[in-house]
């Protein structure tokens, strides 16, 4: 991989990572809620888990898309209806010192690795940095296009940890932290569209 290459794929890392999507709004939203050392373990999920998940798709997951397409279509009726369970729970999220409650505690590290498998942006993201930068799917482009990956994403998803929990000193009533948990569930929402729109359009 030349240095060009290598800074486009950086670029693309860092691009796809920082800018909204399930992952940053939840992590900004447990941020809130919870803060940001009890948000550690869902970071770190979401971090890991995202590099495990381009590895696995650049060695070998890519092929079951190819060849069975109904793959797709599975993938998205399981994506959208877990995001929206996910929405309903960020909208009924407790405040920070509740102990019960829908959303009483944040996501867990296994819980957020997990999650990335159900997540479109996490798809799009894999699929589209393997192809682009790993086409021949050997194994030292896809571990360089996971290590990539790893060096930069989990910086990027931090930071709206960090924005959610400076917005905590606005969120200083109960109906502030109700209306930021139901703008956080109807942005999840919306962040589904580009998944339900084709399947809209085919039908």
């Amino acid at each position: 991989m030349t240095y060009d290459i290598l800074t486009a794929l950086l670029l693309f890392a860092f691009v796809s990572s920082i800018t909204p999507g399930p992952n940053n709004l939840m992590l900004m939203a447990s941020g809130a809620n919870f803060g940001f050392a009890r948000t550690i373990p869902h970071m770190l999920g979401v971090g890991i888990g995202f590099v495990v998940m381009v590895a696995l798709v650049g060695v070998g997951l890519m092929q079951v898309f190819d060849r069975y397409p109904i793959a797709h279509t599975v993938l998205a009726v399981a994506s959208v209806t877990y995001l929206l369970w996910l929405a309903w729970k960020v909208a009924n999220a407790g405040a920070p010192d509740e102990g019960e409650g829908t959303g009483g505690t944040p996501m867990t590290f296994l819980q957020a690795a997990a999650f990335q498998w159900v997540n479109p942006k996490a798809w799009t993201m894999a699929l589209t940095a393997v192809t682009l930068y790993a086409p021949d799917r050997s194994l030292t482009a896809v571990l360089l296009v996971s290590a990539a990956f790893g060096a930069v994403n989990l910086p990027c998803v931090s930071s709206w940890t960090v924005l959610g929990q400076q917005m905590r000193r606005l969120l200083t009533s109960p109906a502030r932290l109700t209306a930021f948990n139901w703008t956080m569930a109807g942005l999840l929402v919306l962040s589904l569209y580009p998944v339900v729109a084709p399947m809209v359009s085919a039908g």
